[in-house]
């Protein structure tokens, strides 16, 4: 769930400063998002070039789905507590670079899935997801709007969510493309509530926390396109 920054005591949001102060921390966020991309496109291409992927998906798919979900959870929860917090650069990296890799992980059973049952889809849900982004992204900027009020709608959206997603693991039923279409939705709110936050909100001490929030936003979205897909084939 997005890190609310209104919390941070003494900050100064970047819509405050300078035009100049605001260039720069948008530059620094968006090259941070970009670089925990390739981050988590590199480790990709070195489990699947390895082979290590396949092993690691047959002992996820092996293990209680909530176990690894719980993890995550938890794994995600840590590393933006400490990205967005006042702490050293060296542990907001360390944040982030942990969130890259937990999401790296997260993603290798869909992704060997894809890549033996679904063939061509893993690229035509990455240009969509690149699409939807920057088109929303583009929304933020150009109207300038303050998304911050959708904070309660994605909290309680993200727990019915969770509930759904936990009952379907507990019970055993297919969540379905409706669910897939739902969460879509849903991180696309987020990206639109990231993006603004990151324009109006954040101090510009916190662009790892920013590049944070928004990488967990489009990997969300990537999920669901792409099982959004795999679903139609």
């Amino acid at each position: 769930m997005p890190f609310d920054m209104s919390t941070t005591a003494g900050s100064i949001p970047v819509i405050a400063l300078s035009e100049d102060a605001r260039t720069a921390f948008l530059r620094r966020t968006y090259a941070h998002l970009l670089a925990a991309v390739l981050g988590f496109v590199a480790i990709e291409v070195v489990l699947f070039q390895t082979g290590l992927a396949y092993p690691i998906a047959i002992g996820m798919l092996s293990v209680p789905w909530m176990l690894i979900l719980g993890a995550f959870m938890v794994t995600g929860w840590l590393a933006r507590s400490v990205a967005s917090s006042g702490a050293s650069p060296a542990i907001q990296y360390a944040g982030l670079g942990g969130y890259v890799v937990a999401e790296a992980l997260i993603f290798v059973p869909v992704l060997v899935i894809a890549s033996i049952k679904a063939e061509g889809v893993l690229p035509v849900a990455a240009l969509a997801t690149v699409g939807a982004f920057t088109a929303l992204t583009a929304v933020v900027f150009v109207t300038r709007k303050d998304f911050s009020f959708m904070r309660s709608i994605l909290t309680w959206g993200g727990i019915v969510a969770l509930v759904l997603i936990v009952a379907s693991a507990l019970v055993g039923f297919e969540l379905g493309v409706f669910f897939s279409v739902a969460m879509i939705a849903f991180a696309g709110a987020a990206i639109l509530y990231d993006t603004s936050n990151v324009l109006h909100h954040y101090p510009e001490d916190r662009h790892v926390g920013a590049a944070l929030e928004l990488f967990a936003s489009v990997a969300l979205l990537f999920w669901y396109i792409l099982r959004l897909f795999m679903g139609r084939r």
